[in-house]
C-alpha cells in the first residue's frame, strides 16, 4: 500500500482544462528509454512536480482532473483501484506503467 510521499504531483491549468500529472516519487529525474536508437525521455519535475504527496491528495486531484498523466507502478495501481482506468489498459513508457485519462464532455 502506498503511503505519504510515495508520489509527486503537479496540477497544470491550461485554459479550461485541469491537467493532473502524477508519478511515483522515485521516478523523478530518471531517464526512460523510448523507441529505438538510444532515445530517452526524462521524468521531469517541471511536469510531474517535486513535492511529495500522499495517496489521499492524489485521489482528490484525480477526481477533479479533466486530463491526467500517470506514470509508475504505485500511481497506476491507485488509478486502477479508484476505477479511473480499466485493468489491462495501462501502457508502458520505457518499461514503466503509464496511462493517460481524458474526460470528454459533450
Amino acid at each position: 500500500m502506498a503511503g505519504a510521499g510515495d508520489f509527486v504531483m503537479r496540477v497544470h491549468r491550461v485554459r479550461s482544462e485541469t491537467v493532473v500529472a502524477v508519478c511515483d516519487a522515485d521516478l523523478v529525474g530518471r531517464k526512460l528509454p523510448v523507441g529505438h536508437q538510444g532515445r530517452t525521455v526524462t521524468v521531469s519535475p517541471q511536469f510531474y512536480g517535486d513535492r511529495p504527496v500522499g495517496r489521499e491528495e492524489v485521489a482528490w486531484a484525480l477526481q477533479r482532473a479533466t486530463i491526467a498523466n500517470l506514470l509508475g507502478e504505485r500511481t497506476v495501481a491507485l488509478a486502477l483501484e479508484m476505477g479511473l482506468i480499466a485493468d489491462g489498459v495501462p501502457g508502458r513508457l520505457g518499461g514503466v506503467p503509464h496511462a493517460e485519462i481524458v474526460t470528454l464532455v459533450g
